[in-house]
Order: C-alpha cells, then structure tokens, then sequence
C-alpha cells in the first residue's frame, strides 16, 4: 500500500481536466515558493545572456542556487503526496540546473544555453497542464479545529 501511495500521491480528478494534487496550504505554498525561484533563476539566466556582457559566474550560480541542493530541502511528507510524474519532471528540473551551471562554466554559447532553458521550460509547462494544487479540505478542517 505505501508503494502505491508514493507512486500515486494524493490527488483527484480536478473539474479542468487536470489532476489536483491536494496538499495542505503550508504545504502548497512551500512547493510554489520553489517554482517562483525556478522562474526567477530562469528569468535571471535569461536577462544574463540579453545584456552586452553577461556575467558567467553570476548566471552559473543564479542556475546551481536551484539545483539539485535546493531540492534535497523538501520535506519527506510532501514527497510522499505528490503524484510520481510530478516528482521525476521536478527532480529533472533541477538536475538540469545543475547541468545548465555546469554548461555556464564551460562557456557554452548563448544560443546553447537558450536551448537548455528551452527544454526546461518545455516540461514546467507539460507539468503545469497536468497538474494543479489543491487544498486537502480533511486536513484543512483537522487544522481549523484544533
């Protein structure tokens, strides 16, 4: 039963066709909190390649500050509610942080470093039209009661 439940996560049908991943709002609001980093890390490396002289050990540690160290902080109880595919495009996200830092440092030219980002940015999408957050209303009461 806790292989299923890992593998499946918590979720429901949501009414937009997409899954919802139910997570208490303390919970929901720490994983967004990390998705607005991603997005700002990309914003950061992309702005870096659009000016006259990019800085490259600024770009490489906006991409390693959301790698795969920012991703050993999530807690274990959130891991285990969220659906597998979420997990391995989450987990994949930041490895590929890591990668893009790496390709920083060798000096990989813009338009390469622009098609890193680009598959990057290919599965947050992927991941955002299948997947929503939504509050765990069981949890949500237990809280308000006590």
């Amino acid at each position: 039963m806790g292989g299923w439940f890992f593998i499946k996560g918590v979720t429901k049908a949501g009414s937009d066709g997409r899954a919802e991943i139910l997570l208490a709002a303390v919970e929901r609001d720490q994983i967004l909190a990390e998705m607005r980093l991603l997005l700002k890390a990309v914003d950061g490396i992309i702005r870096g390649l659009g000016e006259p002289n990019p800085d490259p050990k600024q770009m490489e540690a906006t991409a390693r500050a959301v790698g795969m160290n920012m991703a050993a902080d999530v807690e274990p109880t959130i891991m285990a509610k969220l659906p597998m595919p979420f997990k391995q495009m989450g987990m994949s996200i930041h490895k590929d942080m890591d990668a893009l830092a790496d390709a920083i440092a060798r000096h990989e030219t813009p338009q390469q470093i622009l098609q890193r980002l680009s598959s990057m940015t290919a599965r947050c999408t992927a991941c955002h039209d299948m997947y929503r957050f939504a509050a765990d209303q069981k949890r949500a009461e237990v809280q308000h009661e006590q």
